[in-house]
């Protein structure tokens, strides 16, 4: 099999770094649009584009069959339209704390209400004023991240990897107001890893997520966003236990 990784909002597919030499497979970690090398215009980025380049890597590497696709937090949104896309060439998807609207909702849905309602509220301010809201890069403070994501504060080590501007990048907001649909996913096998202690996408949004799945296989992990950094070779342990 081959692991294809979808990296989250605000990252590049070097977010996968400390994972991959863990995998037992070919991997594929892809950068959507935006990222170095890629030029895309953030203001505008819809998921049909985001989708389209992740297919266009997929299909430039050859790969034919087999793929368990991953995918991290808002990467999760870009999943349905890959897998209607690959079709039985996608055995396996794997979301780790990844987004599922509701059918025929939007990424927007799956934030805390308070977020959600202040980036609703700020991108309708900017839309008026004639500018542009998107996602910051690194931040001016470091600290600011060591406990943004729950669960054990990151040591030094990996704060200095997650804030890395390599890993760390502006970002659209423009998708999260894409609709989505998940029936192109509903015959595929799902395992679901929800993270108990994940502060930028709580357990209980992680838990309603989940209850849009068909059947999904569930993982349960004591950590917070980010487990496939702060503890690779556990993450790794789980994808290569996966089968179609």
């Amino acid at each position: 099999m081959t692991y294809v990784l979808v990296h989250g909002g605000g990252s590049t597919s070097r977010f996968w770094d400390r994972l991959v030499p863990y995998l037992e497979g070919p991997t594929l970690a892809v950068d959507l649009p935006g990222r170095t090398g890629r030029p895309a215009d953030l203001a505008t980025l819809t998921v049909s584009q985001e989708v389209a380049s992740v297919l266009g890597d997929i299909e430039d590497a050859q790969l034919d069959r087999s793929i368990v696709l991953v995918a991290h937090s808002s990467g999760g949104l870009v999943v349905p339209g890959v897998v209607g896309g690959l079709g039985d060439r996608v055995v396996h998807v794997v979301l780790s704390a990844a987004l599922v609207p509701p059918e025929g909702g939007y990424g927007v849905d799956c934030m805390k209400q308070v977020h959600r309602e202040g980036l609703v509220r700020t991108v309708e301010e900017a839309r008026r004023a004639g500018t542009v809201v998107t996602l910051p890069g690194p931040p001016a403070d470091p600290e600011v991240f060591r406990t943004a994501y729950g669960g054990d504060p990151l040591d030094d080590a990996t704060l200095a990897y997650v804030v890395d501007p390599v890993r760390c990048v502006a970002d659209t907001v423009n998708h999260y107001f894409q609709a989505i649909h998940w029936a192109p996913v509903s015959h595929i096998p799902v395992t679901y890893i929800i993270n108990e202690r994940d502060r930028p996408v709580p357990r209980e949004t992680q838990e309603a997520m989940v209850a849009r799945l068909t059947r999904p296989s569930v993982v349960r992990l004591d950590c917070g966003h980010i487990p496939a950094v702060t503890d690779p070779e556990g993450f790794a342990h789980l994808l290569n236990a996966v089968h179609p």
